[in-house]
């Protein structure tokens, strides 16, 4: 995905569907979209973060996509009318802003 990170380690655990992840990122961001990589797959029920960021910022918010959401929606629900800025925090787990499903968590920015 092209996110940087060192010491990237990520496991899963079949038994329980459950993805463990460790390593050392710069930004909160980053972290959010790594976990977000791990998390976004079929068959996987929740993720351990170990991560480390070296550069703390500013907690983003989490939404679960349901059922007739739109980027749009999502965005006025959260800050105003721009969509844009979620889809690009979600890059690149989102390749288009009308491609999201119900399920799938999407990193809303600060």
């Amino acid at each position: 995905m092209g996110l940087g990170a060192e010491n990237l380690e990520i496991g899963f655990d079949g038994k329980t569907a459950a993805v463990s992840v460790a390593g050392i990122v710069e930004t909160q961001a980053d972290k959010e979209k790594i976990l977000l990589c791990c998390g976004n797959v079929k068959g996987v029920e929740s993720v351990e973060d170990n991560i480390t960021v070296t550069n703390v910022d500013s907690h983003a918010q989490f939404h679960t996509v349901v059922s007739g959401d739109t980027l749009s929606k999502i965005a006025k629900k959260f800050y105003g009318n721009d969509y844009m800025k979620i889809f690009e925090v979600n890059k690149p787990m989102l390749s288009h802003p009308d491609k999201i499903y119900p399920g799938q968590m999407l990193r809303i920015p600060a």
